[in-house]
């Protein structure tokens, strides 16, 4: 007898077979589909990966990051009324075994905000301030911290920081106790920090400082990001000893393989319209390399037109740098080859 076939009820309805549609027709029919699934999942995951990032890298925001072993740099701080266009320089933080050295220490009002962080990596607590320069939005916490803190500074930054009101009065008492000429060593081992004065450049008392078990260095504004640097002729800048001074640096510090940048951000406009965008603040060697060389070709370019009788508005419309310097902000450009003009002048 022929066999009687019997459906088994566990298998339930074959949808394709029931509409009569064939393997090939039901792929294409799902195929639309399956495309718009991925597309949907991938607008997910970029509008969470964007808002994510966006939130980890808002470059005004108090933040601390972890650099190397003991080391951490706090970022952020943005200032108010007419500082709302400065986003604060960064706070290096060296945790040592005596304490903690802070080098600068922000715009003022950011020093509970730098304590905090500095909570958050360690209980020791602050013994050393070094400022690489004067300016208040590297110098502008010291006075939020306890007299007991040693602060270390060129000396040429010491009699700049003497000058300003925040260290006057009553507060001469915070101005550097520790200053150094040219080198100084503090500290031993895995916590030695070498200091080194290179010449004129942001100011008159630019302070590199080097981390010898870490090779790393901190350069202060003297590479505060890729721009056309800010040179402070008040507090004894120069456009002209700019690029000399970052090439003694490169030649004076040895076996260093990082740089951690003045500031961690560039700005974008003026104002409390400004907008922020990160930068650094930690990067190679041959960044600094490249900024050297930067430097020093922007100011090849101000003196040549000088000698060719430009003005400096003419100077600046012709300048013409190699294209990898395309993305420097050109911002303080003006006022560098005006002081490009009058210092040669004095030559």
């Amino acid at each position: 007898m022929p066999k009687t076939r019997t459906e088994n009820p566990r298998r339930g309805i074959n949808v394709r077979n029931a509409l009569g549609v064939g393997p090939q027709r039901h792929k294409e029919m799902l195929a639309p589909m399956k495309r718009l699934a991925v597309l949907i999942v991938l607008i997910l995951v970029a509008t969470v990966s964007m808002a994510v990032t966006s939130a980890q890298r808002d470059p005004t925001v108090i933040d601390i990051q972890k650099v190397a072993n003991n080391l951490y740099v706090v970022t952020g701080g943005r200032g108010t009324g007419t500082s709302s266009n400065t986003v604060s320089g960064c706070t290096t933080v060296f945790i040592t075994n005596a304490g903690v050295v802070l080098i600068d220490t922000k715009l003022p009002g950011f020093a509970g905000a730098i304590l905090d962080k500095v909570k958050s990596v360690t209980p020791k607590p602050v013994t050393t301030i070094i400022n690489t320069h004067t300016h208040g939005d590297h110098t502008g916490g010291n006075t939020d911290f306890p007299r007991t803190v040693e602060v270390v500074t060129q000396a040429n930054t010491k009699a700049n920081m003497a000058k300003m009101d925040a260290f006057k009065g009553q507060n001469d008492g915070f101005l550097p106790r520790k200053t150094f000429t040219d080198r100084m060593t503090l500290g031993s081992g895995q916590d030695q920090m070498d200091l080194f004065y290179f010449g004129r450049g942001h100011t008159n008392g630019d302070a590199v400082i080097v981390l010898p078990a870490l090779r790393i260095a901190v350069l202060g504004d003297l590479f505060a990001r890729k721009w056309a640097p800010l040179v402070d002729a008040g507090n004894g800048g120069s456009a002209v000893e700019y690029p000399q001074t970052l090439a003694k640096a490169m030649a004076g510090v040895k076996n260093v393989d990082s740089i951690i940048t003045g500031h961690s951000s560039r700005t974008i406009g003026s104002g409390a319209t400004a907008k922020f965008e990160p930068f650094g603040p930690v990067v190679k060697w041959a960044d600094l390399q490249e900024y050297t060389d930067f430097t020093r070709e922007f100011v090849a370019s101000a003196q040549a037109s000088m000698k060719a009788g430009r003005t400096v508005e003419q100077a600046v419309a012709e300048m013409k740098l190699p294209a990898k310097y395309k993305d420097y902000d050109m911002a303080n450009a003006r006022n560098d080859v005006q002081r490009v003009y009058e210092e040669s002048k004095t030559r």
